[in-house]
């Protein structure tokens, strides 16, 4: 029923920000990496500075944590550790943001803060101050994060006061459209480890608001307007999908629901909350794309419908499938199953960013 999902999932809420408490670690400098805590523009960022002399200007990522808008730290153990290793590794200044979170702030503020950051950043004053050359900076996130760093990378495109040009974007399973919510993905995968489509749903309606009749439109995939409907070539699976990842699903076409609804909450209409649903045009300028999509996870075909979108405006993307990992692969190594994949994923990952950036 209704009410104990609800209740299973605000324990499910509570306990990963259990979880997301525990696996805090201090701020911690090793004879590698400098880490500091600071804020940038106004947003607190972990910045992760390498201790050997460059050889010339260093490269940079900036990183947005995943965790569904509402939960999650720069410094996670798991958050922690990846940027250490990419700061290391790579001779890299890593910018890890703690961008507000829901329900306190919702959308547009995670984005707001997201978008705040890496345009500081991105500044020639900021650069030279912290060594970094221009031409080779990055924006990366994983899920949610990978949502803002999409989002984030469309926005620099529109932006003239913005000078430097990315040099890639990293998207780790992201979330990228909450128009259809009955992909194959979502279908698959509705109650696998670590995020359940129920979840994903409230994870979503929750980065707009708390009006639970979001969610139930949500959930039952009646929440777009037909004054919408235009949208959904941009999501329109049974187009965008490669025939594999459709598995044996039909393609419906979309049921409408309430304009008022839309009117409401229109940012699940928003670019800026649904990288999918930029227009072609939009993507052309995009820089050089990773993305990482995990077979049993729900999100698994905004990744790949947006690499196809992506190929289709002419932009390069390597796109890893990982045909083994549920979603959170990359940072969740809390099971057995998954340590294995994790830091195969990882380890890909940063050789990627080793050869690309």
């Amino acid at each position: 029923s209704a009410a104990v999902e609800l209740l299973g999932l605000m324990h499910y809420m509570e306990g990963m920000r259990l979880i997301t408490v525990i696996e805090m670690v201090t701020v911690t400098s090793d004879e590698n990496v400098t880490v500091t805590d600071t804020k940038f523009n106004n947003v607190p960022v972990r910045l992760y500075l390498p201790r050997r002399a460059p050889d010339g200007l260093r490269r940079a990522m900036i990183y947005f944590h995943g965790g569904g808008w509402c939960l999650g730290d720069a410094g996670m153990k798991s958050y922690d550790h990846m940027s250490q290793r990419v700061s290391n590794e790579l001779n890299a200044v890593v910018v890890s943001v703690n961008y507000r979170l829901v329900p306190e702030h919702r959308f547009p503020v995670p984005f707001e803060d997201a978008y705040s950051v890496t345009k500081f950043f991105l500044q020639s004053s900021v650069l030279s101050q912290y060594g970094v050359d221009p031409t080779r900076v990055c924006v990366a996130g994983d899920s949610a994060g990978g949502n803002l760093a999409a989002a984030v990378a469309q926005q620099l495109l529109e932006d003239p006061e913005v000078k430097t040009e990315l040099k890639a974007q990293i998207l780790l399973y992201p979330a990228l459209q909450a128009l259809d919510l009955d992909l194959p993905s979502y279908r698959d995968n509705d109650n696998k480890p670590l995020l359940s489509k129920s979840l994903m749903v409230r994870f979503w309606s929750e980065y707009f608001t708390s009006d639970p009749s979001l969610r139930e439109a949500m959930a039952s995939n009646r929440h777009v307007p037909a004054e919408s409907g235009h949208l959904f070539q941009f999501v329109n699976w049974s187009q965008l999908l490669p025939a594999g990842m459709r598995g044996g699903h039909v393609y419906s076409g979309p049921t409408f629901g309430s304009a008022a609804l839309a009117r409401r909450y229109p940012g699940f209409l928003d670019p800026r909350a649904a990288p999918l649903l930029a227009s072609d045009a939009r993507l052309h300028g995009l820089p050089h794309t990773y993305i990482l999509t995990c077979e049993h996870d729900v999100l698994r075909d905004d990744g790949a419908m947006y690499v196809q979108r992506l190929r289709a405006a002419g932009v390069r993307v390597t796109h890893e499938h990982a045909q083994d990992a549920f979603h959170g692969a990359l940072m969740f190594t809390l099971w057995p199953v998954e340590l294995a994949v994790g830091h195969r994923l990882l380890n890909s990952f940063l050789g990627w960013l080793n050869e690309n950036l």
